[in-house]
């Protein structure tokens, strides 16, 4: 399911640690090697001492260690996960990443413009951020298109875990959802967002149901309706999810901006279901939480680890 928030990118980048380390680095300017170098091969991409010197500040403000060694390390890890994106073409759009650079600065109370002074001044870029954010949103996605089916539980195994549950199957919420965007222009996002927002905002209580909901929506200028069908709590991208279990049935979550332009979500129905599909997205989110409380999903790095043992690697 694609709505405009499903990539969380606060989430994404925990472990950067600019929200502490901006007011320093607005003080500090690194300047990357006028004349750079080439440090390293990667099949046919070359990395050079300018890249390796923007990921070292980069690092800096994330106040890992490390030093060079880290840097090319990683972006050659990053190259690998760029080409292997763009092959299976799992790839974010640039409005997502925009999208994702504009919430993480107003997570640190700063616009866009002004993270993008501070990460100059800094040595990083916004350039180079961009694309660091641009591979952690893909590489999930790949990683999910590569080994996702392979996940699936068969009917044993969903017998098996509701067994162990006292054989009764989990229940959950099953949301049918519209979403509503008042569209703002790439050319005129920023200029006239407030005003989107204020006008979504005001909609809401006007709101009269999805049934009668394309109707609603031609009172209003650039305003689209969106079907988003079954989806059950699971599912919920995480932007969205505390404002959807707030909401009742019948009612609208509040407004989000997002690439798109400003949006909420429409609760159509809300009900408790216990089916077996139902049954193996509970038990298949119940495994992904003990991925994630253990680290890094095991499949992304056996992954990475394959792609890297089948590329070309030359160090200058």
């Amino acid at each position: 399911m694609m709505m405009g928030g499903k990539n969380a990118i606060v989430r994404l980048l925990s472990a950067v640690a600019l929200a502490g380390a901006l007011s320093v680095a607005a003080g500090t300017v690194t300047t990357a090697m006028a004349a750079s170098t080439v440090e390293v091969v990667v099949n046919s991409t070359v990395i050079t001492s300018g890249d390796v010197a923007k990921r070292v500040a980069f690092l800096k403000l994330q106040r890992q260690s490390g030093g060079a060694a880290e840097a090319k390390q990683q972006l050659v890890d990053e190259v690998l996960k760029r080409a292997e994106i763009a092959r299976v073409q799992q790839s974010v759009s640039t409005d997502e990443v925009d999208a994702a650079f504009a919430r993480f600065a107003a997570g640190n109370k700063l616009s866009p413009e002004q993270l993008g002074k501070i990460l100059d001044q800094a040595g990083v870029g916004v350039d180079h951020f961009k694309q660091y954010i641009a591979v952690q949103m893909s590489w999930p996605r790949v990683v999910n298109f590569r080994y996702g089916s392979a996940s699936r539980l068969s009917g044993g195994d969903l017998v098996k875990r509701m067994m162990q549950g006292g054989g009764n199957k989990p229940v959950t919420t099953e949301y049918f959802l519209q979403q509503v965007i008042f569209v703002i222009p790439e050319s005129k996002r920023g200029a006239i967002t407030a005003k989107r927002q204020a006008e979504a905002n005001a909609s809401r209580s006007q709101f009269p149901g999805c049934d009668t909901s394309k109707a609603f929506a031609a009172n209003y200028r650039d305003v689209s309706i969106r079907s988003l069908g079954r989806i059950l709590a699971q599912q919920l991208p995480e932007d969205w999810k505390p404002l959807v279990e707030k909401a009742g049935d019948g009612m609208t979550t509040g407004t989000r901006v997002t690439e798109k332009g400003v949006e909420y979500l429409a609760i159509c129905k809300k009900r408790q279901v216990n089916d077996d599909a139902a049954a193996e997205i509970v038990f298949r989110a119940e495994d992904l939480g003990k991925k994630k409380s253990e680290g890094e999903d095991p499949n992304s790095a056996k992954y990475l680890e394959e792609l890297r043992s089948k590329a070309q690697i030359v160090n200058k």
